[in-house]
């Protein structure tokens, strides 16, 4: 399930650059102002002004030509923002049917204007469809009784979803 804050405080742009840190560093989570400005089609003195916002938030480290390393905040938020991406991704792509490219065209626009709310059900609504696909008679009632249970009805396979404890 994706879990998300309230209230976000980052605007989209700074949103992007998280998460084009967190995928180009891996598990280091380290970056370089050259990679950042590629990845995200802006120049680097762009790049520049967005750090020294996000370094002001304390979001990221940087020091003047060095490495970019997101901070453990800005790496929580960078890891909701990839999140949020792939479970759109997810559900424009399985549920919808739409090719992955369009898909993740959508999904990188959604990700920052949808609320938390609507998020947390359409992951739920990914989880679900991944155990007890789509189609028959009773789909609705079956996607109720998850909602309100956490749990797969008995006719929907566990492939997918955690039961709850």
């Amino acid at each position: 399930m994706v879990k998300q804050e309230a209230q976000r405080d980052q605007t989209a742009s700074m949103e992007d650059y998280l998460e084009a840190i967190a995928k180009l560093g891996g598990a280091r989570k380290i970056a370089r102002v050259k990679q950042i400005s590629d990845v995200l089609g802006v120049r680097m003195p762009s790049v520049t002004s967005a750090l020294k916002k996000l370094s002001e938030q304390e979001l990221v480290e940087h020091e003047r030509y060095g490495h970019i390393k997101l901070t453990p905040q800005g790496d929580k938020v960078a890891r909701d923002v990839i999140s949020r991406h792939e479970a759109l991704t997810r559900f424009f792509a399985q549920a919808l049917g739409i090719n992955r490219e369009t898909a993740e065209e959508d999904a990188c626009k959604i990700e920052h204007v949808i609320s938390p709310l609507s998020m947390e059900r359409l992951a739920k609504f990914v989880e679900f469809i991944g155990a007890c696909p789509l189609g028959g008679a009773n789909f609705p009632s079956r996607y109720e009784y998850y909602l309100e249970h956490g749990e797969l009805p008995q006719d929907c396979s566990n492939k997918g979803v955690k039961k709850k404890k």
